[in-house]
């Protein structure tokens, strides 16, 4: 296979998937996971993990455009010291654990975050104010997040998690995702250097794929302004449960 394939259903995978990443850039980061599955169908598991890496680069600088004003950075300042350690474990279990295995358990642990959030919200009262995030909950997060993202490109549903238990209205929400991604994403490369995994094709590829990402980000970014905050609270949960199901069943 080339750069891009020859084959139009394949190719057709390849835009889809890089359309939902920019939606999921620009609106419900945990429908990128969906992506994952995508590029994983259509190359080799430890191959996928470095092509879409640099879709999601993409991702990120534009959704970092649309919500350049928007993030809270002390949100992100929090969880990045944490997310080094996942990224250095992370890096290790790739070389030993197989990644379906890796995909499903990942899965697995997402699903059980997505229960308890679940159970908060329903024994919390509508005027009750969100908790602050403590400072292990956010060590907890951002070492999940740095393990989450390098085995599998698999961070967006925890980081959703996280900042729905955070409280923050919609515009901050995906603000500082996508502040905090295209960091940990640009931190990245050279961990998938290293591996042997991420090759100039990538980068030519996620060039190409670059306008069905601004199409999906477009798209994301007036889905966010025209839905409620109560309706985008339930539709970042849904995506996560979504993503789960993705890695599960992927």
């Amino acid at each position: 296979m080339g750069v891009l394939p020859a084959d139009p259903a394949v190719l057709a995978l390849f835009v889809l998937g890089a359309t939902v990443i920019g939606f999921s850039k620009t609106a419900l980061g945990g429908l990128g996971v969906v992506s994952v599955a995508i590029f994983a169908s259509v190359l080799p598991a430890r191959q996928s993990t470095a092509a879409i890496l640099m879709v999601l680069v993409v991702g990120d600088l534009i959704a970092c455009w649309h919500y350049r004003r928007d993030a809270d950075w002390a949100l992100v300042r929090r969880l990045l010291p944490a997310v080094l350690p996942g990224l250095v474990l992370g890096t290790l279990f790739l070389r030993v654990v197989d990644d379906d295995t890796l995909r499903r358990s990942i899965g697995g642990v997402l699903l059980v975050l997505l229960a308890l959030q679940l159970w908060v919200k329903t024994r919390s009262r509508p005027d009750d104010d969100a908790p602050a995030p403590s400072r292990t909950r956010a060590w907890g997060a951002g070492s999940a997040m740095g393990f989450a993202t390098m085995t599998a490109n698999a961070a967006g549903p925890v980081m959703t998690l996280y900042l729905s238990a955070s409280g923050i209205d919609k515009r901050r929400f995906v603000g500082t995702s996508a502040w905090f991604f295209l960091i940990v994403n640009l931190v990245k490369v050279p961990f998938s250097v290293g591996l042997g995994l991420l090759h100039p094709d990538d980068v030519v590829r996620a060039g190409l794929l670059a306008p069905a990402v601004l199409v999906g980000a477009v798209v994301g970014y007036a889905t966010v302004t025209r839905i409620s905050q109560r309706t985008f609270d339930v539709a970042v949960l849904l995506a996560s449960a979504v993503a789960a199901a993705a890695l599960l069943l992927g």
